[in-house]
């Protein structure tokens, strides 16, 4: 226990030393610029190293969850638990995330602590950041593309796209197949199971969410076709009548 509090802090200090050194060398950006850069950072990193843990290393998490922690699966768990710690403390700090986001970040940390202390289960929690990140890079460049004032833009709406689109797929079906396959094995302990279910009654606060966002959004674009519409048919009928 004592070489992963180790890893973690050293893992947690990296972050916050890329940050700063982003803040140093980027300030005109401002803080939460840099921090996302860093969130993205993770984000790939993060989502590289759990799919070669569950495409290549083994095992695969539908059928064998609740076995040993490997050393990888131990790595990247640590890597992640650094950043979340990290994440956690700057949204805390200049108050920029809500309860939603938070409790994320809070269930994250507390999962990744209850893997690496029973030493099991590693593969779930690897599945669960790679479902977690990788619609991160996605959710960041929505974010940049709306600083740099071209997010109503043809990239902007093919990002939304895949960004609900993968959600839905890696979070809701992907997500709900595994959790069902953790509460029908035998191997994995209660409290695994049952902060699986937690991860993924979590994710459905967050499908709400994105559905909204997405009924406002067509909501939008219809009202503006339809006016466009209007405007046009009123132009020709003019243009008919001079």
């Amino acid at each position: 226990m004592t070489s992963l509090a180790v890893g973690v802090v050293l893992c947690l200090t990296g972050w916050i030393t890329l940050y700063t050194l982003l803040c140093n060398t980027n300030g005109s950006h401002g803080s939460e610029w840099n921090c996302r850069l860093v969130t993205l950072l993770h984000g790939i990193l993060a989502v590289c190293i759990t799919a070669y843990i569950g495409y290549v290393e083994g095992p695969w998490p539908f059928t064998h969850p609740g076995t040993k922690n490997t050393p990888l699966q131990i790595s990247a768990m640590v890597i992640s638990l650094g950043y979340f710690i990290f994440d956690m403390g700057w949204c805390v700090y200049f108050r920029t995330e809500g309860p939603v986001m938070l409790a994320h970040h809070t269930m994250s940390i507390l999962g990744i602590l209850l893997t690496l202390s029973l030493g099991e289960s590693g593969i779930e929690s690897c599945a669960v950041i790679f479902a977690s990140e990788i619609t991160n890079p996605l959710l960041q460049a929505r974010w940049f593309l709306r600083q740099l004032g071209r997010y109503e833009s043809l990239t902007g709406e093919v990002v939304d796209v895949l960004f609900v689109v993968l959600f839905v797929f890696m979070r809701i079906v992907v997500g709900g197949r595994m959790l069902y396959c953790e509460l029908i094995s035998p191997r994995p302990r209660l409290i695994i199971k049952c902060g699986g279910v937690a991860m993924y009654v979590l994710s459905w606060v967050f499908m709400v969410d994105i559905g909204r966002f997405t009924y406002r959004k067509s909501q939008s674009k219809y009202r503006r076709w339809r006016d466009q519409h209007r405007l046009a048919a009123v132009n020709g009928h003019v243009g008919k009548t001079d």
